[in-house]
């Protein structure tokens, strides 16, 4: 029973790396339909359930006192996938879609590299406990849905290469930056201490409800900022 208890966090990761892996398969069937939405909404909804079992497996293993090592590598693991591969293949399928320059599609590549160096300096990392150092990797991917949902309806600047550039870098930077950025783990609910989770978690509602899926990426800029804010720079 035990070994079950142990294993119950891991294999919520292992859900995480599987939802990123179906992410993949349903971007590169882009605009296609499947299931009733198209292959670009199934990524979406992918990812999304790939960073729900991000939050439960820690939640899992910090309700159950299983904590590994094993358990941390797996999660690193399963985060390159889920939120580093898997948003560069939706990014690259959404451009092709669009019309981009074909030269810009590969660029995709960058998203996954500062995505895996992001995740190799958290796990050697022992300041990053109640906060972290660096925009998280499932926020990363967060921003990607945002920014492919705002292309495929239309708005095609953003797909120039001289818009598309600097957004790719800056976002990239941002993952391996020194800046730090607040956590969504509360140990109290009150408001002192936890103004600017509340206030995102206030605002995400907000941007979706107005702006649909592209709100999503709005959403990330939002916690930059309120991070940026926090941390007094």
């Amino acid at each position: 029973m035990n070994v079950i208890i142990r294993n119950i966090p891991n294999t919520v990761t292992c859900l995480n790396v599987a939802c990123g892996t179906l992410a993949i398969v349903s971007a590169s069937r882009g605009s296609q339909p499947m299931w009733g939405l198209t292959g670009f909404e199934w990524t979406y909804i992918f990812i999304g359930l790939a960073a729900v079992m991000d939050f439960l497996d820690g939640f899992c293993a910090r309700m159950l006192h299983a904590y590994s090592n094993m358990g941390k590598e797996l999660d690193s693991l399963c985060d390159a996938v889920s939120f580093g591969v898997a948003p560069a293949i939706l990014l690259f399928f959404s451009m092709t879609e669009c019309g981009a320059q074909e030269w810009t599609r590969w660029l995709a590549v960058v998203i996954p590299v500062a995505a895996v160096l992001r995740l190799a300096k958290f796990n050697i990392d022992t300041r990053q406990t109640t906060s972290f150092i660096g925009l998280p990797v499932p926020a990363n991917a967060i921003f990607w849905i945002g920014y492919s949902a705002m292309l495929l309806g239309g708005a095609g600047a953003p797909a120039q290469w001289y818009w598309f550039l600097p957004i790719l870098l800056f976002e990239s930077w941002l993952m391996v930056s020194p800046l730090k950025f607040f956590s969504l783990k509360f140990k109290t609910y009150g408001w002192k201490g936890n103004q600017w989770r509340w206030l995102l978690i206030v605002t995400a509602p907000v941007l979706v409800l107005c702006m649909g899926v592209p709100g999503l990426m709005w959403l990330i800029v939002a916690y930059v900022c309120y991070g940026l804010f926090a941390s007094g720079k």
